[in-house]
């Protein structure tokens, strides 16, 4: 266990390296619609390729803390993202951390780990029966489609505005990186059959079109709007759908006597409004700066330099 959490840390802080460098790399660039060339057209961009390069690096420390971990422990530790995120905006903008920061990260915090310590997330199987992948995979398609005819505004006379786009985007990646979650878990079960029995099983084929289509989602919700409106589906999304899918796939369990079942709820209160306090810092969303003028251009030259491109 202690090796899961471990490498779950470390698969967080590639997440949030990720998040923040194909945020600057995207921002500038708003679909109206759902655009399969967009990936390519950032790809001409340094810093949204150093977050997909972090991506992937993420993805292998993933891989590992779900081989000694179960999936219902490791995608909650994948929420501390948001807290590097915090981090990493308050070191690119040069803004003064606020208490109320301070309290949102300290709430995010206590309930992880209030959460972890009530629910004890344990047990379950290596391999899920293909019949529940069948139903599992159905139902977070149907889920994603339909929260894309949502996010564009399918039959509405006006279109949504960007944050609303950012926010409905977020959520669905984040259901999409909860399903992706699950097949890295079925995924790593083969990981010991050597290359025979990895590439002869549906898990690595699965993998590379759900964690190409999740990769396009992430794309569209970076780019449709500001990170405050994406980052809390991409934070509390994953590791919900990640966990539902560890009880219904794996057969993971948690505590769910009297006291257990109301601390895990008092856990996720905690955890909820520190990810919404967080994601709604001046540190992310771009609160009006009350530094000198001098300060504010140097501040706004860090933080837009990478989104020049070629």
């Amino acid at each position: 266990m202690d090796k899961a959490i471990a490498f779950a840390l470390l698969a967080s802080l590639c997440t949030a390296t990720s998040s923040v460098c194909q945020r600057l790399g995207a921002r500038d660039s708003q679909p109206k619609g759902v655009d399969p060339w967009l990936v390519f057209r950032l790809a001409r961009r340094p810093i949204w390729l150093a977050g997909i390069g972090s991506m992937i690096l993420g993805f292998v420390f993933q891989v590992t803390a779900l081989h000694y971990g179960a999936l219902a422990l490791v995608q909650p530790i994948l929420a501390l993202e948001l807290l590097f995120v915090f981090g990493y905006m308050a070191f690119l903008g040069s803004r003064t951390v606020r208490r109320r920061d301070w309290l949102a990260a300290a709430s995010m915090s206590a309930g992880l780990g209030l959460f972890l310590f009530a629910a004890s997330p344990s047990g379950g199987r290596q391999h899920a029966p293909p019949s529940l992948w069948l139903l599992a995979g159905l139902i977070t398609l149907a889920v994603v489609v339909g929260g894309l005819a949502v996010a564009f505004g399918l039959g509405r006379r006006s279109p949504r505005s960007a944050p609303q786009r950012a926010a409905i985007l977020g959520a669905l990646t984040g259901v999409s990186w909860g399903f992706v979650a699950a097949i890295i878990k079925e995924f790593s079960y083969h990981l010991d059959d050597g290359l025979t029995g990895i590439f002869t099983n549906w898990s690595v084929y699965a993998l590379i079109g759900a964690g190409a289509a999740s990769l396009l989602l992430a794309s569209h919700a970076l780019a449709a709007g500001p990170l405050a409106a994406s980052q809390p589906g991409f934070t509390i999304l994953d590791p919900l759908a990640a966990s539902l899918l560890g009880l219904f796939l794996f057969g993971e369990h948690f505590e769910a006597g009297t006291v257990d079942l109301f601390l895990e709820a008092l856990a996720l209160a905690l955890l909820v409004a520190g990810v919404s306090a967080l994601s709604h810092s001046h540190l992310i969303d771009g609160e009006e700066d009350t530094r000198p003028a001098e300060e504010r251009d140097e501040g706004r030259m860090i933080r837009e330099w990478p989104t020049t491109g070629y």
